[in-house]
C-alpha cells in the first residue's frame, strides 16, 4: 500500500479543473485550482522531472488565489515542444506564451520552484529576440521563486555530486535509446536522488516523498527531452536574469537547502532591483513537500502586499 498523502484532505477541499492549450506547436496540460473570483492569480511552474502534483501541497495552503499549474512540456501530461529545445530559452519562450494564453490582462504573479525558478526568471528577465528586435517582457504583477537556484549546480556547494549526476546522464545518453531511457527511469536512481534531497525526520513524510518521486519522476516524454532539461538545470541559475527583472520579487529559501544555501540566497536577493527574501526554517530543497504551509504563508503575504492592479 502506498504511503497516504499528509496533505490529501487539504488538497481535496480546493476546487480544481483540468484544461489544455496548444503552445508553440505542442499540447500543454494545466490545472486551475481555487475559485475563479479569488483576489489573486498565480501561474506556478514545477521543477525538473516533476509535474503539477508536486506543487499541490503549496496550492492547498494558498488561500485567496486562483493558481494555474501546468505540466512543463515533455513532462507529466504535456507533450514535448516540437520546434524548440527543452532548454532555458525554450522553456522561457513557452512560459511567455503560456502567460499570454491564461493571463492576457497581466493580472498574475509568476512563480516557480527549483528548475521552475530558473525558467520563470528567464521568462521575465531575458525577452526572446524577434525580427523586429526584442519582444517586451510579459506583463505580470510579481515573481515568486521557491527554492530558487542561486548558483549553477556545476559551481555550487554540491559540485562533486553534480558531476557524478552529469556522468550518470552522459552514460544514459551514450547507451542505446531503450537502455538509456531505462537507466534514467530506474527506481534505484530515483530513490537515491529522493533520499539525498529529503531533510525531514518524520518517517511517514519521508516515505510519502519517496513514493511521490517513484510515481512522478519518470513521467518525462523521452530521453532527449529529459537530457536537454537536465543540462539546462545544472548549467544555469536565477542570477543570470535577476538584474533584468522589473517586478517585485519574493525569494522563498530554505534554511537547510544545500543545493541553494542561505548565503547564496541572500547574495541572490541583492542582484534584483526589487526583491525580498523569506527563509523557511528546518527544511531543505523539498520545501514544497516538507513545509508547504510556510511557503504558502510567505507567498500570501507577498501577494497581499502587492499594489492593486
Amino acid at each position: 500500500m502506498s504511503e497516504p498523502s499528509p496533505y490529501a484532505a487539504a488538497i481535496a477541499r480546493v476546487p480544481v479543473r483540468e484544461d489544455e492549450v496548444e503552445l508553440r506547436g505542442g499540447r500543454t496540460r494545466f490545472w486551475v485550482y481555487g475559485a475563479d473570483d479569488a483576489p489573486h492569480r498565480v501561474v506556478l511552474l514545477h521543477g525538473l522531472r516533476g509535474d503539477h502534483h508536486g506543487l499541490e501541497p503549496i496550492v492547498a495552503h494558498l488561500t485567496g488565489a486562483r493558481v494555474v499549474v501546468p505540466d512543463l512540456p515533455g513532462f507529466g501530461q504535456s507533450s514535448p515542444l516540437p520546434g524548440d529545445a527543452h532548454d532555458v530559452a525554450g522553456y522561457a519562450a513557452w512560459t511567455r506564451d503560456l502567460l499570454a494564453a491564461v493571463a492576457p490582462a497581466g493580472d498574475v504573479v509568476l512563480a516557480g520552484h527549483s528548475f521552475g525558478s530558473i525558467v520563470a526568471a528567464a521568462a521575465l528577465g531575458r525577452p526572446a529576440p524577434s525580427a523586429a528586435g526584442s519582444l517586451p517582457a510579459p506583463r505580470v504583477r510579481g515573481l515568486v521563486l521557491v527554492n530558487p537556484i542561486a548558483a549553477s549546480a556545476l559551481a555550487g556547494p554540491r559540485v562533486v555530486v553534480t558531476r557524478l549526476t552529469v556522468l550518470y546522464h552522459r552514460l544514459a545518453a551514450a547507451l542505446p535509446e531503450r537502455a538509456g531511457t531505462a537507466l534514467l527511469r530506474h527506481r534505484l536512481m530515483t530513490r537515491v536522488a529522493s533520499t539525498a534531497m529529503a531533510t525531514t525526520r518524520d518517517p511517514g513524510l519521508r516515505r510519502w516523498i519517496h513514493a511521490e518521486h517513484d510515481r512522478y519522476f519518470s513521467t518525462f516524454a523521452d530521453r532527449a527531452t529529459l537530457l536537454q532539461a537536465f543540462h539546462a538545470s545544472v548549467g544555469h541559475d536565477v542570477g543570470e536574469f535577476a538584474a533584468g527583472i522589473a517586478v517585485p520579487t519574493l525569494l522563498v529559501a530554505a534554511e537547510r537547502d544545500d543545493i541553494a544555501p542561505p548565503a547564496a540566497q541572500r547574495a541572490l536577493a541583492g542582484r534584483f532591483p526589487d526583491a525580498r527574501l523569506a527563509m523557511v526554517p528546518g527544511t531543505g530543497h523539498l520545501a514544497h513537500y516538507e513545509a508547504p504551509a510556510a511557503v504558502a504563508a510567505a507567498m500570501s503575504a507577498f501577494l497581499t502586499a502587492l499594489p492593486v492592479p
